[in-house]
């Protein structure tokens, strides 16, 4: 499993790397001011940090009881996204609502078009995090 330190690294690296792409494509995307993404896409992005944290702890521990192991097949890894995602649209969505002054459905919009970006790019980043900081014990305990 991983250690503290890295999955702090891997929370940070997520969403900093996640605002510098999100920030401008939403405001081009939705015709927003930037800084009104960028309020939306930060105070998200903290909420989303500390989730990522404890959601891929559970994750990774559920895995561990479940296979014996941490390693993701394909599938498992487009579920890992999918269920990230939709424990924080639970959370974001009042959020964007409220921030941006608008209805729950538009809301859920904006949330959705933002849920298809972070699915594809958390499947993505997450596979090359794991390219690159490859876990160097898998030996089930």
């Amino acid at each position: 499993m991983r250690t503290t330190r890295d999955r702090i690294r891997h929370a940070i690296s997520f969403e900093f790397i996640g605002l510098l792409l999100v920030v401008p494509l939403g405001a081009l995307g939705f015709g927003l001011h930037a800084a009104d993404i960028g309020v939306v896409a930060v105070s998200a992005a903290t909420i989303a940090t500390l989730w990522n944290y404890l959601y891929n702890w559970l994750f990774d521990r559920a895995m561990r009881w479940w296979k014996g192991s941490v390693q993701k097949s394909i599938i498992l890894r487009i579920l890992h996204a999918i269920l990230f995602e939709a424990g924080l649209l639970l959370v974001t969505l009042p959020l964007l609502a409220y921030v941006l002054g608008i209805g729950l459905w538009q809301a859920l919009v904006v949330d959705l078009a933002f849920v298809v970006f972070y699915l594809i790019y958390a499947f993505i980043f997450n596979w090359v995090y794991d390219l690159v900081f490859p876990l160097l014990n898998q030996a089930p305990r």
